[in-house]
């Protein structure tokens, strides 16, 4: 074996060491433990009772409020600065080619004629009628993968199968069968060789589909080494599942408008589930966990809601309300604002028309010791009030802040280590 492939296993040895050998828990940097205890020391920002009428109107303009030192303070800021130049690029490129053509103040209106049809799943608590369990028995393509990424004598492989999903209501069935490309769902396994090992299933962010992209976001070789099999899932309409005229990966999933993006995260799960099944059952895996970045948080989030047969749950840097995440991103705050007041729409009804696929409106089936969340103290893309929401609704479980943003990752080290150490509090670790 090189030296480049014990260095890794190598790496991770000392930094799980490092971090017991404190003592403390603290194994964060400075900016981490302040933002930590300015955070523990707050009073919660979750409402009770339905967060949808009772968050206040104008969350989206709420402050931060972290207790930094000035030198700690300069490095979030520079990291913020580049969220905001994204934030803005993005915002605009939604703007211009979504808000058209699903949330001009017409289509945004009649949206809204089934919002009864969604709020009735949350009104009776019956999270399953709207996320359904998919049958057993869905045939998994597999297609090795000639370059291992990580070099190891592994296997790589791209599995696919046709998703068996149709959308609950009657309305969007026929859009779904006219995208093709969407109803084949995807996801990219590296497993070791020899018995099965426990699997980290990765789910990317909105528009950060490429598998090399995500093998440095999530920074895979490190759980690789660490012993586990690693599962990247594409969301529906990104990469490969994106039409052929899609204008950017994830297009699809915002552009058909509100009742649109209900179904998109119902196939999410529905699709999600069908990887799970093959996992525990055709490959074996004797526990899986999920992790996700930003809409991929948000996802894995609302995935610990709905499946019990998750080892854990780390959503990073999760949205947790879109509806007022999207006020935040200008231009696009503002086209939005503009269509709600032409379409008679407040914010608390699009919450109500979006609450079912959130992840604050369903307990999670997962206990607390088995839940974790990791927010960045600079994120300007998913706020970090939106990681404290989240975390708030599940009870306050484990959590690290990060001096970074939601695309500049500082310390990332640092929070990899403590993921490390929370699959080893759980006996996830082999």
């Amino acid at each position: 074996m090189s030296d480049a492939r014990t260095s890794a296993p190598e790496r991770l040895r000392r930094r799980i060491v490092q971090r017991d050998s404190k003592g403390d828990g603290s194994f964060a940097s400075v900016v981490s433990r302040i933002a930590h205890d300015s955070v523990r020391a707050s009073p919660p920002i979750m409402p009770d009772g339905r967060w949808w009428r009772n968050l206040e109107s104008n969350f989206y303009r709420r402050p931060e409020g972290f207790d930094l030192a000035m030198r700690d303070r300069w490095r979030v800021l520079a990291t913020a600065a580049a969220d905001i130049g994204i934030r803005t690029a993005g915002a605009t490129a939604v703007g211009a080619l979504a808000v058209p053509f699903g949330y001009h103040p017409l289509r945004l209106r009649n949206s809204f004629k089934h919002k009864d049809f969604y709020s009735d799943f949350v009104t009776r608590g019956d999270r399953d009628a709207f996320f359904k369990k998919p049958a057993h028995g869905v045939e998994i393509r597999r297609r090795r993968v000639k370059v291992h990424p990580l070099g190891d004598s592994g296997t790589v492989e791209d599995l696919s199968f046709k998703s068996p999903f149709e959308p609950l209501h009657p309305a969007q069935r026929a859009r779904w069968q006219r995208r093709s490309h969407n109803r084949i769902a995807r996801a990219r396994y590296l497993r070791h060789d020899g018995p099965p090992r426990p699997t980290v299933a990765f789910i990317h962010g909105f528009f950060a589909d490429p598998y090399w992209l995500n093998e440095l976001v999530f920074a895979l070789p490190e759980f690789y080494w660490a012993g586990c099999n690693v599962l990247l899932f594409t969301l529906p309409f990104h990469g490969k599942r994106q039409s052929r005229l899609s204008p950017f990966s994830g297009h699809g999933f915002f552009s058909g408008g509100v009742t649109a993006l209900n179904e998109a995260f119902a196939q999410t799960v529905f699709d999600f589930r069908i990887l799970l099944d093959f996992l525990l059952n055709s490959e074996r895996a004797p526990e899986v966990g999920v992790t996700g970045i930003s809409l991929g948080g948000y996802s894995s989030a609302l995935i610990a809601a709905v499946e019990d047969r998750l080892a854990f749950s780390v959503p990073n840097v999760p949205v947790a309300s879109l509806p007022d995440l999207v006020l935040e991103w200008e231009p696009l705050g503002t086209l939005m604002k503009t269509a709600m007041v032409a379409a008679g729409v407040s914010i608390k009804d699009l919450r109500q028309m979006t609450a079912v696929h959130s992840p604050l409106t369903w307990t999670p089936r997962l206990p607390r010791d088995r839940l974790m969340v990791i927010g960045g103290v600079g994120d300007r893309l998913a706020p970090p009030k939106h990681t404290r929401l989240l975390w708030d609704h599940w009870e306050r479980c484990r959590i690290h802040w990060f001096p970074g943003s939601h695309v500049i990752h500082l310390d990332q080290g640092e929070y990899i280590g403590e993921m490390m150490h929370f699959m080893r509090d759980i006996d996830f670790l082999p």
